[in-house]
């Protein structure tokens, strides 16, 4: 089994102390002992690799990082930009892709989305979203998180897909099937998943007009919680970051 993944604000060789959440979740929850391999990450790349060193009360504990690594950054990069699902089926499509290996999440507010983000209530769910994508970074192993942007309209979508070297709207009625569309080597993919009631008409030509085409996915239709892993699975297999 490969070792936990703890997230640090700064990752250094040494001795660095665990302490806080993250501390405790070693020390209570997993049981770390002594001896234990383990790798602290920022998140943002940057891996330290070493074992635990010493283990104090119920919440803290030192680990002696030996060796430092850097996880570089994906190419091409994907983003999903996710329709707004009812309930806690947001958290799920977070955690799902980020298991997955997707880069960055954007939040969408779509016509249709019966769920909408306002004040406080909003707030809380963007904050929802990220724990989750952390505790699914390091329940995976990745030493880069996603980063979950935050709500944006429509217009700001369309304006993400005009700068996109690949775009697409995943889509029932879509003529191209996502897994035959030609895509690039490098640069930046970015993937929209509307609501569970659909894109909306002026939706979609906004999105035409910024660049993007309608794709399928197969002869089933996924619900959006669930639609944003899968294509971004075959996207990570066809661009080659799953070989």
């Amino acid at each position: 089994m490969t070792a936990p993944v703890f997230l640090v604000e700064d990752v250094r060789t040494g001795t660095v102390t665990l302490d806080g959440p993250e501390g405790r979740h070693a020390v209570s929850v997993r049981r770390l002992r002594v001896g234990e391999a383990v790798v602290l990450t920022d998140g943002r790349g940057a891996g330290g690799y070493g074992t635990v060193a010493a283990v104090e009360g119920r919440d803290r504990l030192d680990v002696l990082v030996t060796e430092l690594r850097e996880e570089p950054e994906p190419t091409p990069r994907i983003t999903v930009v996710q329709a707004l699902p009812k309930g806690d089926r947001g958290e799920l499509a977070v955690e799902t892709m980020t298991e997955t290996g997707v880069d960055a999440i954007v939040p969408w507010a779509a016509a249709r989305c019966i769920t909408q983000w306002k004040g406080e209530r909003g707030a809380k769910s963007l904050a929802k979203w990220r724990s989750t994508a952390r505790e699914a970074g390091k329940q995976s192993r990745r030493l880069r998180f996603p980063e979950v942007a935050e709500a944006a309209t429509t217009g700001q979508v369309a304006r993400l897909l005009a700068e996109a070297d690949f775009a697409v709207v995943l889509h029932e009625e879509g003529a191209e099937p996502l897994a035959t569309a030609p895509l690039p080597v490098s640069g930046d993919i970015v993937l929209v998943v509307g609501p569970e009631g659909g894109v909306s008409p002026e939706e979609l030509a906004a999105f035409a007009e910024a660049g993007a085409r309608p794709c399928r996915l197969g002869r089933s239709v996924l619900r959006t919680s669930t639609a944003g892993t899968a294509a971004s699975a075959l996207l990570l297999g066809r661009t080659g970051r799953w070989s």
